[in-house]
């Protein structure tokens, strides 16, 4: 389905970024569908000490971190329990880069445009701090695509991308990616390499 909200872009020199780990089969069949080229870029959330899904920010590939500092203020989070979040999801970024690019510099991104997938944005702090990262470099446009998503956090996203593709979009106060999927769990490391291939 999200394949087809992006026709337009088959055949030419998009390039189909997917966000580990649930970003890459979606980013696959993507790329596969339309003959774009598929490669990733590792971000994570820096999350709340006591949880191992909620994030009140997050890590790019290229080292930038965003925090929500409304969330901080919320959950009244000290410096250290922050300075922690964000190393350990530098230490994830870092691990990622390596086993699933190898080290490899991202294929060049100035002036193509850019597909960014992900599995579903719930509160969007990996998506935002992806775009921003991703912005540096000079893409033609960034297109963000996802199966699923809450309609606050797309809402603040398409402000943010030149254009957002989402083939559900849910509202309540609850919202977690995996509700929308009638089977869904996290990928190992393993599972993503060897959906990329490597």
């Amino acid at each position: 389905m999200l394949a087809g909200m992006l026709e337009r872009y088959r055949g030419s020199e998009a390039l189909v970024l997917a966000i580990p780990s649930g970003g890459v089969p979606v980013a696959a069949e993507i790329a596969k569908s339309l003959g774009l080229t598929l490669d990733v870029v590792p971000v994570s959330k820096v999350l709340l000490p006591w949880t191992t899904e909620s994030g009140y920010g997050a890590v790019a590939f290229d080292g930038s971190v965003w925090i929500d500092d409304e969330a901080r203020s919320r959950w009244n989070l000290t410096r250290e329990q922050m300075d922690q979040g964000i190393n350990e999801a530098r230490v994830k970024v870092a691990r990622r880069n390596f086993r699933l690019r190898g080290g490899r510099a991202l294929p060049a991104v100035a002036d193509r445009p850019v597909i960014l997938v992900d599995d579903g944005i719930a509160a969007g702090s990996t998506m935002r701090t992806a775009i921003a990262a991703l912005r540096k470099l000079k893409p033609s446009e960034i297109v963000v695509a996802v199966p699923t998503a809450h309609r606050e956090a797309l809402d603040a996203i398409a402000r943010l991308a030149d254009q957002v593709c989402c083939a559900n979009v849910r509202g309540g106060f609850s919202f977690a990616v995996a509700d929308a999927y009638e089977i869904w769990r996290d990928l190992s490391e393993d599972e993503v390499a060897a959906v990329l291939g490597i």
